[in-house]
């Protein structure tokens, strides 16, 4: 009779998920004494000294209709994401812009990347806690997903809450997920009709994202994360070359691809905002500044105080995770003062656009 009660015991839901959990505390314990979680250089770059972005690891779908196997739901999704990252400032951006704010809840990790990766501190300038798991590092939620996961933890991770899985850590597939997906739950008429991704340019959208990702985006770090003169060279001349390339385009349209905000131009923003806080010279980017490019800046200013994107900007965040977390670059850690940058300055986007 004993070991019936006990085969019963055993077989029940709420053991079942004790040594789940179990399992999966001891994997992350054990995955934390493997490696380390801060920016290394050496690891990402080439023989030539060129920085080789990994691809991303989780690449799941959310549909409208749940075909893909993620149903798009109100309060079952959760975003992770930092405010310093170019990548998911793009997610911030788009769910501010779409009004999902009550749709798709959000954790903020601390700004500093060290050994253990991104961290959650509430005790750190606008950082949160980790209001789903109560995890103390990233990295455990990707323990959580895949207790066997060796590849880079990285933000934006969008996080089932229901299912305890990682949906995507790819940027832009977050992007148009939030962008279409949820249009359902839009809380007005004009944000559930903002289409960011319009088939009608989604050829010219996907051309300008090619080029502006490998020689902007990505460009930027390409430049700051060389480890030879060559590769920091071919870098930095293919990332002005396309600087030049966009000037050329916002001097014959308000945006990129026309009158209208499409995803390029948030793609694109991401790292304009941080252009000269960080990447002029922690990055070496340095032959110009956003503010020589006469419609650059006044793009950039237009953007920037359109509802979204200044709100999502965290100027002490950018500044202090670059400067404070990359010690290969910047060994002590020293964050620069400036430089002063009024974006409020008036621009004649608008107007000129007409």
């Amino acid at each position: 009779r004993r070991i019936t009660q006990l085969t019963l015991y055993y077989k029940t839901k709420w053991f079942r998920a004790t040594l789940l959990f179990l399992h999966q505390r001891t994997m992350t314990s054990i995955q934390e004494g493997k490696k380390s979680f801060a920016v290394d250089l050496n690891k990402y770059t080439n023989k030539k000294g060129e920085f080789l972005r990994p691809p991303s690891s989780f690449r799941d779908w959310i549909s409208a209709d749940g075909s893909t196997g993620f149903k798009a739901e109100i309060g079952r999704y959760h975003l992770y994401v930092s405010y310093a990252c170019p990548w998911a400032h793009r997610t911030l951006i788009t769910r501010k812009l779409k009004g999902l704010e009550d749709v798709i809840s959000v954790d903020v990790v601390d700004h500093y990347l060290g050994s253990d990766g991104w961290r959650f501190n509430p005790e750190a300038r606008d950082s949160t806690p980790d209001t789903v798991n109560d995890f103390k590092f990233l990295k455990q939620v990707y323990f959580l997903a895949n207790p066997n996961y060796e590849g880079r933890v990285t933000v934006p991770v969008l996080f089932d809450k229901r299912e305890q899985k990682i949906v995507s850590n790819e940027s832009a597939e977050i992007l148009r997920m939030l962008a279409s997906a949820f249009n359902e739950f839009c809380p007005t008429p004009e944000a559930k009709a903002l289409d960011l991704y319009p088939p009608a340019l989604r050829e010219k959208i996907d051309e300008l994202n090619e080029w502006i990702y490998k020689d902007i985006n990505n460009g930027v770090y390409r430049s700051g994360f060389a480890t030879t003169q060559e590769a920091y060279d071919k870098a930095v001349r293919e990332l002005f070359g396309a600087l030049d390339r966009v000037e050329e385009i916002l001097s014959q349209h308000r945006y990129l691809t026309g009158p209208c905000i499409t995803e390029a131009d948030i793609r694109l923003y991401t790292t304009l905002v941080r252009f000269d806080l960080v990447y002029v010279g922690h990055f070496k980017c340095n032959k110009k500044r956003i503010v020589d490019y006469p419609n650059m800046w006044g793009y950039l200013r237009d953007l920037y105080n359109t509802p979204g994107f200044g709100e999502t900007t965290n100027r002490f965040h950018i500044e202090h995770h670059y400067q404070g977390s990359h010690i290969q670059i910047n060994p002590k850690g020293i964050v620069a003062i400036g430089p002063d940058i009024d974006y409020s300055v008036p621009h004649d986007r608008a107007t000129r656009f007409h």
